[in-house]
């Protein structure tokens, strides 16, 4: 506990009433999020993230299909089931893009916002699940980290951190996540926020270091819908969102075919990518309500 002289002070002192407040509603729209998506479910919607396969047993009247496992089937022509076992050790890692690109809006709010109101939804269901949940927040260099725990103490650390964070600098994203492969000594899970606009071959080889190091990762890839279609229509201004401030006048569109092909270029070689190392990407877009982007994702993992 921090102390100032010979006084004892409380954390709770420390953070203004301001800062509380943004505390106390990020804490409210993760709840909102994560209870619009959990309601109703017997079983966890975050099943695939925390389960190992534990053993195979014989089918019986009442299973469900989809646990049949129909490789055993096609070798042995008998039914069988796999069951799964809770991992108690969950270790999973935020990893916030916090650099200027960020801050756009466009034709939904603003990314970090999105991105954030997302980070604090799978803390809050991580940490209800008692999973070790810790966050790095980045742009050039780590603005943040906190290591994983599960109490729910940590999670108003987690949040606060989220409510303080703005967006701001240059992105210097593939070395940041090369450097944090190498501290993550157990293997884990690693959630990336990020619009990711960083050179493709060195995502590629970042992803490829933690395929190495045996830690699953899933890229929430969160870009704005003028991002993602170019609407503009006459010749404007584009200006860095980054601290070079560089201003480019295009004839928008003109350029318009040029940069929905590059796009879909580096998007196709980041979900080969992906693909090649089992991980999952997740095209978010901000105009569509968060709880239901995550809500349709995590209930595809579960399903499979």
């Amino acid at each position: 506990m921090p102390h100032t002289g010979n006084v004892m002070v409380e954390p709770r002192e420390l953070i203004d009433d301001t800062a509380m407040q943004r505390v106390s509603r990020l804490r409210l729209v993760a709840r909102t999020v994560v209870q619009s998506f959990v309601s109703g479910q017997h079983r966890s919607v975050y099943k695939g993230f925390s389960v190992e396969f534990a053993q195979h047993r014989q089918y019986t009247q009442g299973d469900e299909l989809r646990h049949i496992d129909w490789k055993v089937f096609g070798k042995t022509d008998r039914l069988f089931v796999k069951q799964y076992e809770e991992e108690t050790n969950l270790r999973a890692m935020l990893c916030l893009d916090a650099s200027g690109s960020m801050l756009y809006r466009g034709g939904g709010e603003r990314k970090f916002d999105y991105a954030r109101k997302l980070a604090a939804a799978l803390a809050y269901l991580m940490v209800g699940q008692a999973d070790a949940v810790g966050l790095v927040t980045f742009d050039t260099a780590v603005r943040a980290q906190i290591p994983a725990r599960a109490t729910s103490g940590h999670l108003n650390t987690l949040l606060r951190t989220l409510a303080e964070t703005e967006p701001q600098g240059e992105t210097n994203l593939a070395p940041i996540l090369h450097n944090l492969s190498g501290q993550l000594k157990r293997r884990g899970l690693v959630l990336i926020l990020s619009d990711f606009f960083a050179p493709v071959e060195d995502l590629v080889r970042v992803l490829g270091h933690f395929h190495h190091k045996r830690h699953e990762v899933i890229l929430f890839h969160i870009l704005d819908p003028h991002e993602l279609t170019f609407p503009f229509e006459t010749v404007a201004e584009f200006r860095s969102l980054e601290s070079t401030g560089d201003r480019l006048r295009l004839d928008a569109p003109r350029v318009r075919r040029l940069y929905l092909e590059r796009l879909e270029g580096f998007m196709q070689r980041l979900r080969e990518a992906c693909h090649r190392f089992h991980y999952d990407h997740v095209l978010l877009d901000t105009s569509a309500p968060c709880d239901m982007a995550l809500s349709r994702y995590l209930m595809r993992r579960r399903e499979r």
